[in-house]
């Protein structure tokens, strides 16, 4: 037995009408089911996650039937994949191994005074913020010694001294403390997916394609998971995605894999001169800009939407954040792991009422992937019809928001077969490696998806389109 037939539908219907404004989806999508004991949740996960995928490939299959001279594709997802796709970090293998979940040993939650608390410390930076704000710098303490510091303070306060010291952390809410937060309320009065559109900008149109997003040029400035779904899965409907990286903050080898199929991967110091031009160049011929940045964090590259808009007319922008851009909380840093904890979800998991649970995967950053990526297709439809530049904004907390709001999910039952998730996997080439990945869910006339046949090369590529 898999996912609630309404369920799916329920939560397809309002991520398009979020994505496009419009009631209902032009084509019926064919959705298998997916069993629930894949993604076992007191939430909607598996109907979400289906939804969200429904979604990206409905609105690849709009922009080509619209207004790059093609036709509608069928639309076909099988939630045994999604299923598969949504932990694709999980499957990931590198020359047969794995490289594990993906969480540092002070990335955990912690018991802390008058509850509980959770930190992120994966990558070096976070990591030695973590230490400064708990007065413990110098080398990696074990972490029972992060654990005696914590124990001593509430966990607001654990909270407030890492986020103060540049770090990532937070007290876990239930789902009614955060909407009483103001950082929830603002949060909560945001749509799922927000849209600013700027003048001018003549329609850019295209030729049709293989594919529906062929032909279109795509600018990658995220990293970890959700910007790097969304940009993949573009690559795999037929963007030519470049992606850039500072060449001071490499990025984990786990999402340098996971992240980077499809796609060329090119390093550049936006903060020298001759960078800033250089990625003003890339922007200029452009038709899609995606980044994962703090909301004013790339005001100084004039990354923001209004001059965007200006020196680059016509350009689709999906800005992707872990709070949204209003609120006290717009300028921090998050993650998926972090943000369940805030928002409440990792109350509402709770297996025993007092101690944090998580969703089964992180379907906070995979299900908000595939709707940024819908939002690029759909911007891209918009600017062909109408022009001008189109600004898409997404959240994380706001997509936690959503499926917070849902009826619970019914009680699992036991599947008749397990799916099996070997069924799903493909290679991808690199230098000198065998890269084993989820292939990219969902096919078009019956065609399943796949990744373009690019090897994964992190930072080889140089800059330019």
């Amino acid at each position: 037995m898999g996912v609630s037939e309404p369920g799916w539908r329920a939560l397809l219907a309002e991520a398009w009408g979020a994505v496009t404004g419009a009631d209902t989806p032009p084509l019926e999508p064919t959705v298998d089911a997916v069993p629930r004991e894949e993604l076992p949740s007191g939430l909607p996960v598996a109907d979400a996650a289906v939804a969200c995928v429904a979604t990206a490939l409905l609105t690849g299959s709009a922009l080509a039937g619209s207004v790059m001279g093609g036709r509608a594709r069928s639309v076909a997802v099988s939630g045994g994949q999604v299923a598969a796709a949504v932990r694709s970090e999980r499957y990931l293998r590198v020359d047969g191994k794995g490289l594990g979940e993906g969480f540092a040993p002070l990335s955990r939650f912690w018991r802390a005074a008058d509850g509980w608390v959770r930190t992120h410390g994966n990558y070096p930076w976070h990591r030695r913020a973590l230490l400064t704000a708990l007065e413990l710098d110098g080398a990696d303490p074990d972490p029972e010694r992060v654990a005696a510091v914590v124990r001593e303070l509430a966990a607001g306060e654990v909270e407030r001294r890492v986020v103060d010291a540049g770090g990532v952390a937070a007290a876990m809410r239930t789902p009614e403390q955060w909407l009483a937060h103001p950082a929830g309320r603002a949060v909560a009065a945001r749509p799922l997916v927000a849209e600013t559109r700027f003048e001018p900008g003549r329609p850019r149109r295209r030729e049709a394609g293989p594919l529906p997003a062929s032909g279109v040029r795509v600018l990658d400035l995220t990293r970890v998971i959700a910007g790097p779904v969304a940009t993949r899965y573009l690559a795999a409907l037929g963007a030519d995605v470049l992606r850039l990286d500072p060449p001071e903050r490499p990025e984990l080898p786990i999402h340098r894999y996971d992240g980077l199929p499809g796609k060329r991967s090119a390093l550049l110091d936006a903060a020298t001169p001759d960078g800033a031009a250089r990625l003003h160049e890339l922007l200029t011929d452009a038709d899609v800009l995606v980044h994962g940045y703090r909301p004013g964090a790339l005001d100084r590259f004039g990354l923001n939407g209004a001059e965007l808009a200006h020196r680059h007319p016509g350009l689709v922008v999906v800005a992707l954040s872990a709070w949204g851009p209003d609120g006290p909380w717009g300028h921090r840093r998050g993650f998926d792991s972090i943000v369940q904890v805030a928002t409440g979800i990792a109350a509402r998991e709770s297996p025993d009422g007092e101690r944090p649970g998580a969703l089964p995967c992180q379907l906070l950053d995979h299900g908000t992937g595939y709707l940024c990526a819908a939002a690029a297709l759909d911007g891209l439809r918009r600017q062909a019809e109408h022009g001008g530049g189109v600004l898409r904004e997404l959240s994380l907390a706001r997509t936690a928001h959503w499926l917070l709001a849902q009826p619970p999910a019914p009680e699992p039952v036991r599947p008749t077969a397990r799916a099996d998730a070997d069924a799903w996997l493909t290679t991808v080439p690199a230098d000198q490696e065998t890269i084993t990945t989820v292939a990219p869910p969902g096919a078009l006339d019956g065609v399943p998806l796949s990744w373009p046949d690019r090897p994964i090369r992190y930072g080889a590529a140089p800059p330019r389109w």
